[in-house]
């Protein structure tokens, strides 16, 4: 009896002992550390997005100012000029630019992603000799600079076909594949399971309509992708409109009738930046509207080689 007694009061004392003292504070430290990393991830974040934005921010409240008050210590407009932005599009020619750039960006993007949309499958899918000496053809004429061939392209086009003072030299070549476009869309219809395209074929579809109804489908993010960059590159394009354009103000785009509005309104920051937001509003709201095509077509570009 006394040595049942003193094991069942010892097994007793055992599961009643006392948690320790030690952990008695933990969940509270875990909290405040937990609240600590949140703020300090989220400040980052908020630096980071304000070192991105206030620039935009400064630009708007610019245009909205007087000849006077620009570019001074008053950051805030002390009466709202919305007239700066009538005054800039009925300018003399900037509709004339808007026009040319929507041709040039629209037309370019379609038929960049017409002509790489077949020739990136090809690559993905079709087992042919020489398919990796074409890939590394791709990938090398990525790696060329277009300031290495501009002489000789130039020649051909305003010497030999005689287009120049137009954007035709610009929106021409696109007809036949964009080699960065090519590559981003190779990558995409890589991750694209062949079980689909197996049994397209097994059902009597051939090549030409395997990509027509059952890839360009399942490609539809990889293929916004191209063309936002695409539109991008030409709505922003400088450097071709410089080269092809620039004798002929009737064939001027946005980005280099910009630069003359700044030549002949550099004292009137105001205009100019006016000028500025009304280039720059078009694709910030395409990207807004399309980013998540956007982004899913950027991320599954890299799922497989």
């Amino acid at each position: 009896m006394t040595v049942t007694t003193t094991a069942s009061g010892a097994a007793g004392a055992r599961t009643a002992r006392p948690p320790a003292a030690s952990g008695t504070g933990s969940p509270r430290r875990r909290g405040r550390g937990g609240l600590v990393r949140w703020v300090a991830v989220h400040s980052l974040g908020v630096a980071v997005a304000l070192f991105f934005v206030l620039p935009f921010v400064f630009l708007f409240l610019t245009s909205l100012m007087d000849d006077r008050q620009a570019l001074t210590r008053d950051l805030w407009p002390h009466t709202w000029q919305w007239g700066n932005y009538a005054r800039v599009w009925h300018t003399p020619g900037f509709l004339t630019w808007w026009r040319n750039t929507l041709l040039y960006a629209g037309l370019g993007t379609l038929l960049t992603v017409v002509s790489s949309v077949p020739v990136a499958y090809a690559l993905a899918r079709f087992r042919f000799r020489g398919r990796r000496l074409s890939l590394l053809l791709v990938i090398a004429m990525m790696l060329l600079p277009p300031q290495v061939v501009v002489i000789p392209m130039y020649l051909f086009w305003a010497k030999q076909l005689d287009l120049s003072g137009t954007l035709w030299p610009l929106i021409v070549p696109m007809a036949f594949g964009d080699s960065f476009s090519i590559f981003l869309l190779r990558q995409f219809l890589l991750t694209i399971p062949g079980e689909y395209l197996d049994a397209a074929r097994v059902d009597g579809c051939g090549e030409v309509r395997t990509l027509l109804r059952v890839v360009l489908p399942m490609a539809r993010p990889g293929i916004a992708a191209v063309a936002l960059f695409q539109f991008f590159y030409a709505w922003n394009d400088y450097f071709g409109p410089q080269i092809y354009a620039s004798d002929n103000p009737a064939a001027w785009t946005l980005s280099y009738g910009l630069e003359s509005f700044k030549g002949a309104h550099h004292t009137n920051w105001n205009l100019t930046m006016a000028a500025t937001v009304l280039v720059m509003a078009p694709v910030i709201v395409l990207f807004f509207f399309a980013q998540k095509a956007f982004v899913e077509g950027v991320t599954l570009t890299g799922v497989k080689g």
